[in-house]
């Protein structure tokens, strides 16, 4: 299982896995509010994207359409079929767990990632399948 919590070395687990970067992106996104360290994890596609709305709440409310004061952010492992990968593509499902203004808010994403030279980077946010 992959975590992200806020910490100093919030994602654990295979650093050579999908689910670790997308896990530091968003960690970065929402704990950290560390655009560089976002951008680091994201494909060039993303990253003018990300810069086009300045800071990493903008981009999170705006594009990923999902706001936390602190959150967790987890691997879904339920369904391995949820988690594909293809060579140097890979589509992971992540659960994001968390607080705004003091109510807990649950929501799920799903990332596609793609790998060059050995590094995984988060090139689409799907919108929340689950979504009305």
């Amino acid at each position: 299982m992959l975590s992200g919590c806020g910490d100093d070395d919030a994602a654990r687990g295979d650093k050579n896995t999908p689910g670790y970067a997308a896990t530091v992106f968003f960690d970065a996104l929402y704990n950290k509010k560390d655009m560089e360290l976002a951008l680091s994890r994201s494909t060039p596609r993303m990253g003018r994207i990300m810069r086009s709305y300045g800071t990493p709440s903008q981009f999170a409310r705006n594009l990923v359409n999902m706001q936390y004061d602190q959150v967790t952010i987890e691997v879904d492992m339920t369904n391995q079929s949820l988690r594909e990968q293809y060579g140097n593509e890979a589509r992971i499902n992540l659960i994001f767990t968390g607080m705004l203004h003091g109510e807990q808010v649950d929501d799920m994403r799903s990332v596609q990632l793609i790998r060059r030279k050995g590094e995984w980077y988060v090139d689409k946010i799907n919108a929340d399948p689950f979504a009305r």
